[in-house]
Parts: C-alpha cells; sequence; structure tokens
C-alpha cells in the first residue's frame, strides 16, 4: 500500500494515510474504462427524437395521378418518402441507449481510474472539512491552501450540508457521495479529493475456518455376534 500525506484545510501536513493497494494501487485496464464510460454517457441520453413515418403524415390519402396513360412514373401518395413533405424513411424513433454492464466491470473501471489518478499524484485526502457555515469563498481559499487547480472531484458525506452547499457555485468543482463515484467523474477530473471519513479503506481480511475436531476412534471394536447355532436350531436341523 502506498502512503500519502493526509491534509488540513489549511494546507498543512497532519499526518500520513495508507491507500489501499486493491483500489489505488492496480494496473488500470484501458479497454474496460472505456466500456464503462461509453455505456454511462450512453445511458444519458434521453433518447426522445422521433421522425413521422408516411403513415404518421397528415394528408396522400388519394393517388395523384392514374395509373397509366399520363406518360409520367407511378405514384400511389403524396407522402411518400421520395415527395417533400413525406414521411421519413428509416428516421429515428425513441428509444433507449442503456447498456447493461456486469458490476465487476464497473467495479475495475472505478479502480482502474483512481489507481491511474494515485499513479499521477493527484488524489488528496483532507482531515475533515469543518465548514462552519456553507460559504464559497471558503472552499476557494481551501482550494488554494491545497494547491489544487482544474477540475476537482470532491467526495463528501451526504450529512456534510455545509460542504455541499460551499461548493455548489464552483463551475470546476463537483461534490459526489461516496456510493456515487464512479469512473466517468474520476476520468474527467483532474484532481479526486476525499475526506479521512470518505476514503476507500482496505477490505476486512477474510476469517480462517476453524479446523473441524477430529474424531478420535473407538478404543475396542465392538465384539462380532457369535453366529453358531443355538440349541433350538440344531433340533430344527435334525
Amino acid at each position: 500500500m502506498a502512503s500519502i500525506p493526509m491534509r488540513s484545510l489549511s494546507g498543512g501536513d497532519v499526518g500520513v494515510v495508507e491507500l489501499d493497494g486493491a483500489t489505488f494501487g492496480i494496473e488500470p485496464n484501458t479497454a474496460v474504462m472505456h466500456q464503462v464510460v461509453t455505456a454511462q454517457l450512453a445511458a444519458r441520453r434521453s433518447g426522445t427524437q422521433s421522425t413521422k413515418t408516411r403513415a404518421e403524415v397528415r394528408g396522400g390519402g388519394a393517388k395523384p395521378w392514374s395509373q397509366k396513360g399520363t406518360g409520367r412514373s407511378r405514384q400511389g401518395s403524396i407522402r411518400s418518402p421520395q415527395w417533400r413533405g413525406g414521411g421519413v424513411a428509416l428516421g429515428p424513433k425513441p428509444r433507449s441507449y442503456a447498456q447493461k454492464t456486469p458490476k465487476k466491470m464497473i467495479q475495475l473501471a472505478l479502480r482502474s481510474a483512481l489507481s491511474d489518478r494515485a499513479a499521477e499524484g493527484q488524489i488528496v485526502v483532507v482531515d475533515a472539512w469543518g465548514f462552519e457555515a456553507p460559504r464559497t469563498r471558503d472552499a476557494v481559499a481551501v482550494l488554494s491552501a491545497l494547491d489544487i487547480e482544474g477540475r476537482v472531484l470532491v467526495v463528501a458525506g451526504r450529512d456534510d450540508v455545509n460542504t455541499w452547499k460551499s461548493f455548489a457555485n464552483l463551475p470546476e468543482v463537483h461534490v459526489v457521495s461516496p456510493g456515487e463515484l464512479n469512473a466517468y467523474d474520476v476520468l474527467v477530473s483532474d484532481t479526486v479529493v476525499f475526506s479521512r471519513d470518505t476514503l476507500p479503506a482496505c477490505p476486512p481480511a477474510a476469517a480462517e475456518p476453524e479446523a473441524e475436531a477430529v474424531a478420535e476412534p473407538d478404543a475396542e471394536p465392538d465384539a462380532e455376534p457369535d453366529e453358531s447355532p443355538t440349541g433350538d436350531e440344531e433340533e430344527q436341523a435334525s
């Protein structure tokens, strides 16, 4: 696991924090990140575009002219696609652009994006936000003290209302909760800022199963029953 300094809101170092190697230290999978981000952007499309077919355009109920005898090409309706004002052939209709993406692929893309930012030194961890009141100038002062420029992704808890409101008016800052963290937001941001509470922690180690007790064999096996015939059986046999 890699270690990075934990910063205060004034920009000073207040300790060292360990980054989970399984989240911030893997080899980024570019192909998976591309597929997940493409699916995420596709799901944002509204898919409400629509055109009218020849059956939906008003008019065109009568045949323009006779089938034969005019010397002109045969036409059945003035609302065919080749006519001005006619319907659209093979035009778009309302549809969903959502793609199904496996959960493991989404998680791998997020870990790959975080590992890429960690390798570039663009992961910042602060001790706590601690805004006493929602104030934009305080948020600007914090970013300046931390020497953060460009597009910033801030990961804050949902109950930290002052932090969300302090960064709300900054166009280059996007605030998300830990549950909303995704590969696209990480990749489009220059710096990702966590607090100590929202930093992804190391997964707990799996407990080793206890060894099952081996049953001790009996001291002496049970005596085998005597199969010799009894007196009654001998009489019957005779």
